[in-house]
């Protein structure tokens, strides 16, 4: 078996980890263009009132999300591929950490976007600045 140096091991996750995500500097050089395509799923009633990642609570009302690694505080737009509905979210938590899971969105989030007995959806997210 070949052993594989810490630094390409890194590489590798990298690489997979951002496998349908684009991430470029704006024409000004400094913003970040952000877009990912995957699925969305929401927060379960369980959570209501606990704290974030960020240190928040999580409420229900609120257009918050979950995402892997975009910084807290980063507004996104998240449109659902299947009927073009989109909500800007505020990323205050870190998940959702399913496969091909790219955002967990808050229930009234979720509901401005698509029927909560969906349960799961199709959507891309881009960062906006």
């Amino acid at each position: 078996m070949v052993a594989i140096s810490r630094k390409i091991q890194l590489l590798i996750f990298f690489f997979i980890l951002t496998g349908c995500t684009s991430l470029q500097p704006d024409a000004d050089g400094k913003r970040i263009n952000f877009t990912e395509s995957g699925q969305a799923s929401y927060y379960s009633d369980r959570h209501q009132n606990k704290k974030t990642a960020s240190g928040d609570l999580y409420t229900h009302s609120q257009n918050t999300a979950a995402h892997k690694s975009l910084p807290f505080g980063s507004n996104v737009k998240v449109t659902n591929i299947n009927n073009g509905k989109s909500i800007i979210v505020k990323i205050n938590d870190r998940g959702p950490f399913v496969k091909g899971r790219i955002i967990d969105l808050s229930k009234s989030a979720f509901n401005s976007i698509a029927n909560i007995s969906n349960g799961l959806i199709n959507v891309k997210i881009e960062v906006v600045h």
